[in-house]
């Protein structure tokens, strides 16, 4: 059996403001194991950002864990102090942001936002941390490391800066690195680099990855499973080689039918009608039913349960009960 390093049961997060909490994540189960690479998948506002806040403890207020577990490396993270956590972020788990010029310090150098890592989590001098960032540099694909270490984030191109926070993620070369969205404002071409560098550098260290995307193509070239996420649910998870053989919910399938359909020799692009629901106002049953051309009378009575399907598969969806 395979070694879990991250393991979510049943979590339930919601926002406090107003009369009623507002869930932004419910009953969420997700499991990633030693040496996998997951993607997880969805449209904008299904809560995928929010997990790895989640993971990472920055959940920003009036937000908060309700219930469930986050189990890291055997540690409960929902249960520890602040401090415990702020050992544990940068360190044992690392994280790649969207947007680097929000991420980064405008005002410092490049070599000096990579060495305040090394210095806070890793035994070393100033001296033996500066050797270890231009070495990072250089493992993040720099040829002049040391221009680098003294330019300013504006001097920088939007890929080059993407470089910069993965240094900073591996600086402490972290068991998890959790990568938000982290080519999304890139152009095709550095895009393409920024993938080839990240599963380098992944299968070369030997580390895992959630890779939180709405990119099915990067998921399918980076990733070895695949979760799919709705309305702050997982609804599936598997391998990324049966997903893309065989996806078993009906929003997988029409994520799927968005970027790969065809019809005869024409290609044809297929969309999901309607939209993500809006925290305040969730249908009931399943979330998915309005949007689903499958939907039956107890779809939108109860949230079905996790269908198991062959090895680490499951499904939400009563298409696959009994």
């Amino acid at each position: 059996m395979e070694e879990g390093l991250l393991e979510i049961s049943n979590l339930n997060v919601a926002f406090f403001a107003g009369k009623h909490p507002l869930p932004v994540i419910e009953d969420l189960s997700l499991k990633i194991n030693r040496g996998d690479i997951m993607g997880l998948v969805g449209e904008s506002g299904c809560g995928k950002t929010m997990t790895a806040l989640s993971v990472m403890g920055l959940i920003p207020p009036p937000g908060r864990v309700v219930s469930g577990k986050i189990i890291f490396e055997g540690l409960n993270l929902t249960s520890i102090s602040g401090k415990e956590m702020e050992k544990i972020r940068g360190n044992r788990i690392g994280m790649i942001f969207q947007e680097p010029m929000v991420s980064l310090n405008p005002v410092l150098r490049i070599g000096e936002q990579i060495r305040e890592t090394v210095l806070a989590h890793r035994e070393s001098s100033k001296k033996k941390a500066t050797e270890i960032t231009l070495d990072l540099l250089r493992k993040v694909g720099f040829d002049d490391p040391e221009k680098r270490y003294l330019q300013y984030p504006h001097q920088l191109s939007g890929g080059q800066r993407q470089r910069v926070l993965i240094a900073i993620a591996i600086s402490c070369m972290p068991s998890l690195i959790i990568a938000d969205e982290p080519t999304t404002a890139l152009d095709v071409a550095t895009e393409s680099q920024i993938l080839t560098l990240l599963k380098g550098l992944i299968e070369e260290n030997g580390l895992s990855m959630l890779y939180i995307t709405h990119n099915l193509n990067s998921v399918r070239r980076l990733c070895n499973k695949v979760a799919i996420m709705y309305a702050g649910r997982v609804v599936e998870e598997g391998s990324v080689d049966n997903f893309f053989y065989q996806p078993l919910h009906p929003y997988s399938k029409g994520l799927l039918d968005s970027i790969l359909g065809f019809t005869g020799n024409e290609r044809r692009i297929k969309t999901i009608s309607g939209n993500v629901p809006n925290l305040a106002d969730m249908p009931g049953g399943c979330k998915f039913n309005p949007r689903c051309s499958f939907v039956m009378k107890g779809c939108t009575q109860k949230e079905p349960p996790i269908m198991k399907g062959d090895g680490d598969r499951w499904v939400r969806c009563y298409l696959y009960q009994g």
